[in-house]
């Protein structure tokens, strides 16, 4: 299994595709059906949703969702070589987020009764899935369980995740020009940077809750009081009652100069993953790993969100039963070659526990 999985694998990875490239997404959704029907016969398909391109592969009114993602973070060409294998690990953009998990999906399939089941893997996850979030919650309201094939933390599956949201504040001033007459002018950046300290403030670390100012964008020339200035603004919470409180608090910030104007888009993204979504499922997963002789699994609870977050609102889910490897986001992501093998079996293995 392995030297086939590690094949197809490559030509996924060597497909690179960044969720901002609509048309690498749809590139890697073609291939990704190419190897399905390759793998487990004739039945994917692209589908578009919202103008995105999803991979499906089984039931259309799935009972068992395998859920995944095929886009990445990674602007074409960061990596080089694209692909590489050393020292029992396979390296190469998005491998661990999760193009892996992706093929781990398929092969436990081809090893199942597919009557009942989904693969579906989206190309807007890392951007928020915007235009996938509506088919993740329609097939999650009708499913008995979701699996998510993200990456496990340290070989561990993901029990818990934060809920997320992002912010997009702009501060509206007035130019002028800076040697001549700024006090005719309302400096944006000025009230933006009050705006930064009132943002830090509404932070909770004892719950878990974070406010963190990212992108910021002001003015035009060195020579003019900035009119404009936006910033960017990304939230994180374990409760969904905190991610209720700072919003409520961002909507009440207001510029200190009165004839300055505020402006807010955005809001809560992907609500909390929490356990009493996912502890069911942890606890069979567990079961079956002893049944077939592996060691305990073990379970995290993690910052970041994924389309689990979404599911978890209406069904039972388990996510990180994907890759075992590291580096997320980074130049050093990897996978262990050794773990593809024996985790396609634990997954296997757990879909048959569910089809039961």
């Amino acid at each position: 299994m392995t030297e086939g999985m590690l094949l197809h694998l490559r030509q996924l990875v060597e497909c690179e595709s960044p969720t901002s490239d609509l048309d690498a997404c749809r590139r890697v959704v073609n291939l990704a059906v190419e190897i399905s029907n390759k793998v487990l016969g004739i039945g994917a398909k692209c589908v578009d949703e919202e103008g995105r391109p999803i991979f499906w592969y089984g039931d259309p009114l799935p009972e068992l969702v395998l859920l995944a993602h095929l886009d990445t973070v990674w602007p074409i060409g960061s990596f080089d070589p694209t692909w590489r294998v050393e020292d029992g690990f396979a390296k190469g953009p998005g491998i661990y987020d999760m193009k892996a998990g992706f093929l781990q999906a398929l092969y436990a399939l081809k090893e199942t009764d597919r009557n009942s089941v989904a693969l579906i893997a989206t190309t807007d996850e890392e951007t928020g899935s915007l235009n996938s979030r509506a088919l993740i919650e329609r097939v999650s309201k009708g499913a008995k369980a979701v699996l998510v094939l993200e990456s496990a933390i340290d070989g561990k599956v993901k029990i818990g995740r934060k809920g997320t949201s992002m912010y997009s504040i702009s501060i509206h001033g007035r130019a002028s020009h800076a040697g001549l007459e700024p006090e005719k002018g309302i400096n944006a950046t000025v009230e933006i940077a009050k705006i930064v300290n009132s943002l830090v403030e509404l932070e909770d670390l004892s719950l878990g809750t974070s406010v963190v100012p990212t992108v910021l964008r002001s003015g035009s020339t060195t020579n003019t009081v900035p009119a404009l200035a936006t910033l960017e603004v990304d939230s994180r919470s374990y409760s969904m009652k905190e991610m209720e409180r700072v919003k409520e608090e961002i909507l009440k910030l207001r510029p200190v100069h009165p004839e300055a104007r505020i402006e807010v888009i955005g809001g809560i993204n992907r609500p909390p993953l929490e356990e009493k979504s996912t502890r069911n499922l942890y606890e069979q997963l567990e079961a079956v790993a002893t049944k077939i002789g592996m060691s305990p699994i073990g379970a995290a609870i993690v910052g970041g969100a994924s389309d689990g977050n979404f599911a978890g609102m209406h069904t039972e889910v388990l996510d990180g039963l994907g890759a075992v490897g590291s580096g997320a986001h980074a130049l050093t992501e990897r996978v262990s070659i050794s773990d593809l093998e024996p985790r396609t079996r634990l997954l296997t293995e757990f879909i048959k526990e569910l089809l039961h």
